[in-house]
């Protein structure tokens, strides 16, 4: 008789070791995604009724042996009714027999690798000691951020700006009441104030806007930006102008080409060429060095991304044992709206 699926809920995903192994294991998928040896094509949008949207997200691991589906519904008119604007799961499966080995929370699964990738692109583009951290926004994804760049720097100052202060005052506060070390948590009043001299910067908005959220200017010489947010493909967080003096990161260079806004506004400016690009795997392989220099890492979020941190968490939760799960409900107050422009980016 086939064995049932394990069933990975968000509990198996909380802490220090599940957040760590699933960046080891997006280590080892982006060598290969480098080398031309994972298959993640686009995903699947069928739009129906008033804004209403089902997307799936298949992507094929075969130096691993596994592959995964994202199946996530964006359903605009649920928080009227009580509901989650977002619920999604992730199905991951055995390439050898066929066989559909766990199922995860997709939301929460979706939070824990988007800020594995950053933290992965930190861990090489930052000092071993680096500990003073700025977050731009305060929901879902940014907490993963904070939680996936304390795994691999010892991060003791955490500065944050939203649009709204009562956001940012409940991010400090879930800082200060789940950090695993002493962190001084401090809410900024402007962007300004809290890019200003950091040496990790993370972004993750829900900009439509063209206009930058943080600009080139604040970025100190060095530092590191991680820029997660956007709801569409010209949607801007960081000056691309900063792409220029920048060690530019990202996930696979196609990719970003047709999906990050920085990257797209650099190229029409002239500011960059596509060659200046550094796909995050050739930084891991050791091929590309970033040596002190300033770095961004842009993303867009790959569906191979939700394999290896699939594979990672059924891996972890093999020893632990794994906990319930349900198809996974996205807060209101962190999801990102289907907009004029189409979906929201890759990160869904």
């Amino acid at each position: 008789m086939t064995a049932a699926p394990v069933m990975v809920g968000a509990a198996d995903m909380s802490g220090v070791l599940p957040m760590r192994r699933v960046i080891d294991v997006l280590g080892d998928m982006f060598t290969d995604l480098a080398a031309g040896l994972t298959n993640s094509p686009a995903r699947t949008v069928v739009e129906h009724g008033d804004r209403r949207v089902l997307l799936a997200s298949p992507a094929v691991w075969e130096q691993r042996g596994v592959g995964s589906v994202k199946v996530t519904t964006l359903t605009p008119d649920n928080p009227a009714r009580g509901l989650p604007l977002i619920h999604g799961i992730v199905a991951l499966t055995d390439l050898e027999t066929g066989r559909i080995t766990a199922l995860l929370d997709g939301a929460e699964l979706t939070a824990v690798r988007t800020g594995a990738v950053a933290a992965l692109a930190t861990r090489w583009c930052t000092a071993d000691d680096a500990d003073d951290l700025t977050v731009i926004g305060a929901g879902v994804q940014a907490r993963a951020l904070i939680r996936a760049v304390s795994a691999v720097r010892p991060i003791r100052s955490v500065r944050i700006h939203s649009r709204t202060r009562a956001g940012a005052e409940r991010l400090a506060d879930w800082i200060r009441d789940t950090a695993p070390r002493p962190v001084r948590a401090t809410v900024c009043d402007t962007a300004r104030e809290a890019v200003t001299d950091a040496m990790i910067i993370c972004t993750a908005t829900s900009t439509d806007d063209a206009t930058p959220v943080v600009e080139r200017d604040w970025v100190a010489a060095g530092a590191h930006v991680n820029v997660i947010g956007g709801t569409h493909s010209d949607a801007v967080e960081l000056d691309p102008a900063l792409l220029a003096d920048a060690v530019t990161v990202v996930e696979e260079r196609a990719a970003a080409l047709d999906g990050a806004g920085e990257i797209r506004a650099a190229l029409a400016g002239g500011l960059i060429k596509a060659e200046d690009l550094y796909e995050l795997g050739r930084l891991v392989s050791g091929e590309v060095a970033v040596a002190g220099r300033t770095s961004v890492l842009r993303t867009v979020g790959m569906a191979i991304e939700d394999t290896a941190a699939a594979v990672a968490l059924f891996e972890q939760c093999g020893a632990a044992g794994p906990g319930p799960v349900e198809p996974s409900a996205v807060p209101t107050t962190s999801a990102v709206p289907p907009t004029s422009k189409g979906v929201p980016d890759g990160h869904a």
